[in-house]
């Protein structure tokens, strides 16, 4: 903005103020390169959906590891879209706020440009995944469509982590904290997920991670409960030739379970025997998942309003 329009502002409106940053994202995100977020982020998403994609929604095994990949994806390219965005011009920020720039208008300019852009994200990563042969539900839980169910969460979950990484943005007071800092917060989203490791007495700290709700809320739109578990199967695979008191039991059951074309049963019994309450597909658990990364958005927000409130006060 020029000196003259920043003196202005002290005449302005929230709404005239919104309308002034709003446009002057989109102007950055044509003129300094902003656009190319979505190219990164359609790589990264090529790259982990290709290996994991083809067994999404197919298997348990695949659900689950596909899920929580796809869930970090969205974690990674939310992080990215903001992590430097007000620490870059922090004062720039102070010098307008001191004219008469509303915190809110500022902040709220940047929720819908950040909106903008994870929804183009969003569509990009439907897109990859079904160049890469994912299987997408094609009954939704909330909807009557899996792929707009789907499309939803991972809105919702790169939105949060995008709103996380702008609170982040507008606490520390220059972008080599800010791209120190993200490296942390990933690592916690992949951690504290509960998806993979073993949390014991800090399972609870769960909760508090996007990609825990994410993957919740995928696996629950892609009916984890309903599909096929293949471990068991490998596993005893890799014992068959075991003796017993001289015998290979195990080969002479799987054998017989091969013989009698009885495979696609003992898989479908031992996911039935798998089945995990947290990603039963109904409206409860999605709806669930949802709200509670709703709740992390307004949570973040307030925090970044707050934190930006003081910056006049600011002696960094």
């Amino acid at each position: 903005m020029t000196e003259s329009s920043t003196e202005n502002l002290q005449y302005t409106g929230r709404i005239y103020q919104l309308g002034i940053y709003l446009r002057k994202f989109l102007r950055m995100f044509v003129y300094q390169s902003d656009w190319v977020l979505l190219p990164i982020g359609a790589v990264i998403a090529a790259l982990v959906t290709f290996v994991v994609g083809s067994n999404m929604f197919v298997t348990q095994e695949g659900t689950t590891m596909g899920t929580f990949a796809l869930t970090c994806v969205c974690v990674w390219n939310g992080f990215f879209n903001s992590i430097q965005v007000v620490c870059r011009e922090r004062d720039i920020v102070k010098k307008e706020h001191r004219a008469g720039m509303h915190i809110t208008s500022y902040i709220l300019a940047h929720m819908i440009y950040q909106l903008l852009l994870c929804f183009l994200q969003t569509l990009i990563t439907l897109l990859i995944c079904a160049i890469a042969g994912v299987h997408f539900p094609k009954q939704g839980i909330i909807t009557q469509w899996g792929i707009v169910d789907m499309g939803i969460t991972i809105l919702l979950v790169t939105y949060a982590a995008d709103i996380m990484a702008l609170m982040v943005s507008c606490i520390v007071k220059n972008t080599t904290i800010a791209m120190t800092v993200m490296p942390f917060l990933l690592i916690y989203q992949l951690i504290f997920s509960g998806s993979f490791f073993d949390l014991g007495a800090a399972d609870m700290i769960k909760v508090t991670t996007i990609s825990h709700w994410g993957t919740d809320s995928l696996c629950a739109i892609g009916r984890y409960n309903e599909q096929p578990m293949v471990t068991l199967w490998n596993t005893l695979v890799q014992f068959k030739d075991a003796e017993f008191q001289g015998e290979k039991p195990l080969l002479y059951i799987l054998q017989g379970i091969e013989k009698n074309d009885m495979l696609d049963d003992f898989l479908k019994w031992s996911g039935e025997n798998n089945i995990n309450a947290a990603y039963a597909s109904t409206s409860e658990n999605v709806l669930r998942a949802w709200g509670a990364i709703l709740l992390m958005i307004v949570i973040f927000t307030a925090v970044s309003v707050i934190t930006l409130k003081f910056i006049d006060k600011d002696k960094r």
